[in-house]
């Protein structure tokens, strides 16, 4: 009896982590599936309040430039909105973003809020900044290049530049297939394509979005660049 007591002991002993751990990862996949399979209202109200806020600021002065992005546009994350990284590029700089958005109608988990379905809040002049690329990471090929087909149809006859995705740690193994895919995208599309993906950016702990010198390094490199390819002045 005594020695099958202790079996049972050493049973209960070494069956009780790994329950805990079946039961982590079960939580982990549920999480991810509710974000993507229809996030609940307060997460989608919260992200919908930030996009309206950042739209509202303008920064700068001089020709408009408006961005179409996700949460990096906007700048979750950070204590000011109207530090995010657009800020840092010429002219008057207005936002249309909205956090977990993308190419694609299925990167978001509040509905479409894709980039081609948010033109319609934009000025009817200026440049327009597309930049993103990182929440079409679980995307197809199909829907981001249907998303990028919708986007400039909703922009025709608009001046347009596409940013690339930079290399979010935690995105950072399918960063390469959106940023190529993109890039022969705009390039079959007669669209100038600025690649961001080779920057070596600082993350906050979530690895995904950037510090407020992240965003400085970002918005000055995407201003350099845009202004090399005489896009900017």
């Amino acid at each position: 009896m005594r020695s099958q007591s202790v079996a049972t002991r050493v049973r209960l002993r070494y069956t009780a982590p790994a329950a805990l751990v079946a039961l982590l990862v079960a939580t982990l996949l549920t999480v991810q599936l509710v974000e993507r399979a229809g996030a609940d209202g307060s997460y989608c109200a919260r992200h919908a309040v930030q996009a309206s806020e950042r739209a509202r600021i303008v920064t700068g002065s001089g020709d408009p430039v408006v961005v179409i992005g996700d949460s990096w546009s906007v700048g979750l994350g950070l204590e000011r909105l109207e530090s995010s990284w657009p800020a840092r590029l010429p002219g008057r700089v207005r936002v249309e973003g909205f956090s977990g958005s993308g190419f694609s109608r299925s990167a978001s988990p509040c509905g479409d809020e894709s980039f081609g379905t948010r033109t319609a809040g934009i000025s009817a002049t200026g440049l327009v900044v597309v930049a993103g690329g990182l929440n079409d990471f679980d995307r197809s090929t199909t829907a981001i290049t249907l998303g990028f087909g919708r986007l400039l149809a909703a922009l025709e006859g608009r001046e347009v530049v596409v940013v690339g995705p930079a290399l979010a740690p935690s995105r950072a193994a399918e960063v390469p297939r959106v940023h190529r895919l993109l890039a022969r995208l705009a390039a079959d599309s007669g669209v100038p394509y600025v690649a961001t993906s080779d920057l070596r950016l600082p993350y906050l702990p979530d690895r995904l979005h950037l510090t407020a010198e992240g965003h400085a390094m970002f918005g000055d490199a995407v201003a350099q660049r845009l202004a090399e390819r005489g896009l900017l002045g």
